[in-house]
């Protein structure tokens, strides 16, 4: 059986978040492995090991050797917690292998060929991934790290689904059993269908302007010629008002003149 990790593990005796704390604040993280022929144990790894090896894709789906207490145990990673705001584990959860059993696990899709497939390279396609994993089932020496498919032939518009995967002797996909759900299409980027409609949009803008602008012009002058002739019908009748006041001043100053005349006579 081929195994690609090499994890130390001792036994757990205390149990309780009590004891999580303190192995965590030790720098230990508790664990739980079960399957298998045997009966769930409580296990220790060390924090520092496993911050080197969560970043590596491959962790997920090897075959690890779980040195516990110093004895070899074949299992894989079925699932491990992190903390929410800090760079830590917090727990694993870790399954046993055994030689003669089937097992299932997660294994990555690789996909190749995408940037000289005629849909990318002349069509002008984008591809889009539908799904980044699949759970397989095999005996434990024919697990492999990874699936492969290939997109190269794809041409825009055109669909891969799981039945399309190249799968190595020995392997199945149990999520055959319930549909042939797609994997990866291309497809023509939407943000062309964005930018033609805010083109279209701009140049009914830029269509409907100079009718705006000549119907605010035309509102213009009938207010400007309507303010004009008001001004001028106003400064006529200022000069008017003038004139009669320069009437009646003379008229009084003619009477004036008389009276003063009549004295003079008596």
């Amino acid at each position: 059986m081929r195994t690609t990790f090499q994890v130390g593990a001792d036994s757990r005796h205390d149990e309780g978040k009590g004891a999580s704390r303190r192995l965590r604040r030790a720098g230990k993280v508790p664990a739980i492995l079960y399957g298998g022929h045997g009966a769930p144990q409580s296990v220790v790894l060390d924090h520092q090991q496993l911050l080197t090896l969560i970043d590596n894709e491959r962790f997920y789906s090897s075959i690890i050797s779980l040195n516990l207490d110093s004895q070899p145990q074949p299992a894989i990673v079925r699932d491990v917690q992190l903390h929410p705001a800090r760079n830590a584990v917090v727990h694993v959860d870790l399954q046993r292998v055994t030689e003669n059993e089937p097992l299932k696990i997660r294994l990555p899709i690789h996909f190749k060929g995408a940037a000289q497939s005629p849909g990318v390279k002349t069509q002008g396609g984008i591809v889009h991934h539908l799904i980044q994993d699949v759970e397989i089932s095999c005996l434990p020496e024919q697990l492999p790290e990874y699936l492969e498919l290939d997109l190269s032939a794809m041409n825009l518009n055109d669909t891969l689904t799981l039945a399309d995967i190249a799968l190595p002797p020995g392997v199945t996909l149990p999520q055959l059993r319930h549909g042939n759900a797609p994997v990866v299409t291309v497809h023509a980027p939407r943000v062309v269908e964005v930018e033609t409609e805010a083109a279209t949009a701009a140049a009914g803008a830029a269509a409907g302007a100079p009718g705006a602008g000549a119907g605010a012009a035309g509102a213009a002058a009938p207010a400007g010629a309507a303010g004009a002739a008001a001004g001028g019908t106003g400064a006529a009748g200022g000069a008017a008002k003038k004139e009669e006041a320069r009437k009646e001043e003379g008229s009084r100053k003619d009477e004036g003149k008389g009276a003063a005349s009549k004295k003079d006579k008596k």
